[in-house]
């Protein structure tokens, strides 16, 4: 029979103590998660953006983790005082051996979340990936990619890296190439793509569509069709024209032609 109030042997602490430890982690871990909501509640409140509300919270958190922690280990009847001496030293030891990269990290994420060069739920490009902004931590962001795959970089990789944001502005231009014929009556072939263009009802009057062309190349005349739609309306936009342009021209007999290669085939002297 275990009785509560004597000390476990080997490690000196009474049942009790550990039972009252246990019980701290899990009512702390409760009222941080309420703390936390609260606090991101109230955030939102005053109209910050998301994105910072959400580094706010999650930097929160990690504070009030912590206090949990050092409560429970001081319901151990482990001075957190010593805990916390202990602690700066080996943090200090860290600190000499790569801690340099964590505090890069959280100084950029601080940076990322006041200067909001993303936000939340806009898609963008950093460091080679592609994906919708699903939230800015105080170490790393996450993105979340077309075929719902969740990706980590780092803050440092983030603030350090090109930004290529696709969805920050109200409008983009939707670009399609496509190739005619040498021969091709040129006029007739861009009257076609023009008005196509302008019976779409997703393409913008203003900034009026255009069509040029692009180049003289080996086995056609390349055109680009150039579009302006709202952004939420670009692939849906890129989309119908890329469909639609081939079926006017095959509708039309405009040859849309592709690279060929001719092999001649010399026969070798007995």
């Amino acid at each position: 029979m275990v009785v509560l109030d004597e000390p476990l042997p080997y490690v000196g602490v009474k049942p009790i103590q550990v039972i009252t430890a246990i019980a701290v982690l899990i009512v702390g871990y409760i009222v941080a998660k309420i703390i936390v909501r609260a606090f991101r509640k109230g955030l939102k409140k005053t109209k910050l953006p998301e994105l910072v509300v959400e580094f706010l919270g999650r930097f929160l958190s990690a504070l009030l983790y912590v206090a949990v922690l050092l409560l429970a280990v001081r319901a151990l009847g482990i001075e957190v005082g010593s805990v916390v001496l202990g602690l700066s030293a080996v943090i200090g030891l860290i600190l000499g051996f790569g801690m340099q990269d964590t505090l890069t990290n959280l100084a950029a994420g601080v940076w990322i979340a006041a200067l909001r060069p993303i936000d939340m739920g806009e898609v963008v490009e950093v460091a080679g990936k592609v994906g919708k902004v699903n939230a800015v931590g105080i170490m790393s962001t996450e993105l979340l990619t077309a075929d719902n795959v969740l990706i980590t970089i780092p803050n440092k990789l983030v603030w350090g890296n090109v930004i290529t944001n696709y969805t920050r502005m109200p409008t983009r231009r939707v670009d399609v190439n496509v190739g005619v014929a040498y021969g091709t009556d040129l006029d007739r072939t861009i009257k076609i793509a023009m008005d196509l263009m302008q019976n779409h009802p997703k393409v913008l009057k203003d900034p009026a569509p255009t069509v040029v062309i692009t180049e003289l190349a080996d086995s056609s005349i390349n055109l680009q069709l150039r579009a302006w739609a709202k952004t939420e309306d670009y692939w849906a936009v890129k989309g119908d024209l890329t469909k639609g342009i081939y079926e006017a021209y095959m509708k039309e007999g405009i040859e849309i032609p592709f690279p060929q290669m001719d092999v001649h085939i010399r026969e070798m002297p007995q």
